[in-house]
């Protein structure tokens, strides 16, 4: 009977594993009744928002805790809002002076926090970044037969604010949704993933909210994406 044990033990262990994966790439976020502007950074209404840790590499070995971001992210019937808090143990890589007039091409190669999102089809997603300057950049993007199309005349519209603080940047963007061309309901699930980048040359970090687990840093794997639920 020994071995029929640790055969059955195994197996709840393992579905136990199982489940907890399942429930580590879902996030639920809360909707709220009433719109706030962005730039209101310390605004109560963030406690109410989903937390969720971005301290992994990309290829899912733990980051330093002075690389390590947290996402807060909250929905209403007008916009999606999405708060980086990092912190930051090493020198800022960001232009200077910033442009914050238009988006900033290229800006993917600096310090930065970013959210893809896939409102349908997790090959046709949107990518929007913010830096700690305050400069970001909108992409829309499809992957077709296997290569990557990005849209970089899409204008989502999108708002932002950025604050340094010591040893920490906080961070926010708001969506509207006729950036995505649809408005979600209650229950509905959209696919994406959280990063930061942080650095430069070989030692720069590339950190996820779910692991892309590729040879080489490449945050743009759908079908590594979790999942967004709109919640009430």
């Amino acid at each position: 009977m020994k071995p029929l044990v640790i055969f059955l033990a195994l197996i709840v262990l393992s579905g136990s594993a199982l489940a907890q994966k399942k429930m580590t790439t879902r996030l639920t976020i809360p909707h709220i009744q009433t719109d706030f502007p962005v730039t209101e950074v310390d605004n109560k209404t963030w406690e109410k928002a989903s937390t969720v840790s971005i301290d992994k590499y990309w290829s899912g070995e733990r980051a330093p805790a002075g690389r390590q971001a947290i996402a807060r992210l909250l929905w209403s019937d007008t916009a999606l809002y999405v708060r980086f808090e990092a912190n930051q143990d090493e020198l800022l890589i960001v232009s200077d002076p910033p442009n914050l007039a238009t988006k900033s091409h290229g800006l993917w190669g600096r310090d930065v926090c970013e959210i893809f999102i896939a409102p349908e089809n997790r090959n046709k997603y949107f990518e929007f970044e913010i830096a700690p300057n305050g400069e970001w950049v909108d992409i829309a993007l499809e992957v077709v037969r296997g290569k990557r199309k990005s849209d970089f005349d899409y204008r989502s519209g999108m708002t932002s604010a950025a604050r340094t603080e010591d040893k920490k940047i906080v961070m926010a963007i708001k969506i509207e949704w006729n950036a995505f061309g649809k408005i979600p309901k209650v229950g509905d699930i959209w696919l994406g993933n959280l990063f930061r980048c942080v650095g430069k040359g070989p030692g720069r970090g590339y950190l996820t909210w779910q692991p892309t687990l590729t040879k080489t840093p490449n945050f743009h794997v759908p079908d590594r994406f979790g999942e967004f639920e709109f919640g009430r």
